[in-house]
């Protein structure tokens, strides 16, 4: 019991700079994957809505959609830690991020008793995208290739109106990575670039990725080698030196983005970690990757900000 008391004297402080400022959560397919984990996040989601952040989450499910794939027949083709999206890759997204993944992820908030309403990009034109034109891309291995990626999107707008009218009245928006064009034709959107978008629409406090690593690796195959502080610069150069790859290279880059277009923190941790998300909030030491831009660099190690 002491411990508990202490440790809300500790988060005091951060309490008092977070009330009511907007949170953007992504979750990662990996971690949406076991009902342990998913009860857990779930919990720590209700309380700190409880304690008065405004939440918003945003889901992929990546690893749903890639096992949905298999037992119908095709392996999923990624690029750079990015799904191409053919015609039945399509249908596979639409039934797994709107349909099995929202649904257990607000069937677990519903237990914790947070209000959670499931949204896609689809909805009330939250998300317009355009379909993303074929592209060259330097994959993981550093060759350069032309891709074209299917009914992909890239989001053009976002309609952040809606998701602070949830807020206002108490509710906590999960949001499904699929939008649509212009035109109402349905597009994957990387969740990871998604979350991008929300947080720097609706200029976030801070902009979490909770994944299934500790954070930014500097070997992939050592925790004692993470990256507990970065700046866009840092992260430039991880990407060129193959350090950073695969699926956190977009989490990466949507970081380095959101940093620099008015985000203040973003943060990659791992969400199966025992209570990753209110350690990373909290407390000082936090538990994971945190990402700045420069100006708020300078801040921080002037110990201005926390």
């Amino acid at each position: 019991m002491n411990g508990q008391i202490e440790f809300l004297k500790m988060a005091a402080p951060f309490l008092r700079l977070y009330r009511n400022k907007t949170f953007v959560i992504k979750l990662g397919g990996s971690i949406l994957t076991g009902d342990e984990i998913l009860d857990s996040v779930a919990m720590q989601c209700a309380l700190l809505k409880v304690l008065g952040l405004r939440l918003v989450m945003v889901h992929g499910g990546g690893a749903q959609a890639s096992e949905l794939s298999r037992r119908l027949g095709f392996e999923p083709e990624i690029v750079a830690g990015r799904r191409v999206t053919d015609d039945a890759a399509l249908e596979v997204v639409k039934m797994t991020f709107a349909g099995k993944v929202n649904v257990e992820l607000l069937s677990a908030l519903r237990r914790q008793g947070a209000l959670a309403v499931g949204l896609s990009g689809m909805d009330a034109d939250l998300i317009v995208a355009n379909r993303r034109p074929p592209v060259s891309i330097l994959d993981d291995d550093g060759a350069k290739r032309k891709v074209d990626f299917g009914h992909v999107g890239d989001v053009k707008s976002v309609n952040a109106t809606i998701l602070n009218d949830l807020l206002d009245k108490g509710y906590l928006p999960v949001v499904a990575s699929l939008g649509a064009d212009e035109q109402g034709r349905p597009l994957n959107i990387n969740a990871d670039s998604l979350a991008e978008a929300i947080a720097t629409s609706m200029q976030a406090k801070k902009l979490i990725f909770l994944t299934d690593q500790p954070g930014i690796l500097r070997n992939p195959h050592d925790p004692s080698t993470l990256v507990p502080f970065a700046d866009s610069q840092d992260l430039q150069s991880l990407i060129a030196s193959g350090v950073v790859s695969g699926g956190m290279r977009p989490k990466v880059e949507a970081c380095i983005r959101a940093s620099t277009s008015g985000v203040k923190r973003t943060h990659i941790i791992d969400g199966a970690a025992s209570d990753s998300l209110l350690t990373e909030i909290l407390t000082g030491e936090g538990c994971g990757t945190m990402i700045v831009g420069e100006r708020e660099k300078k801040l921080y190690q002037e110990q201005k900000l926390v």
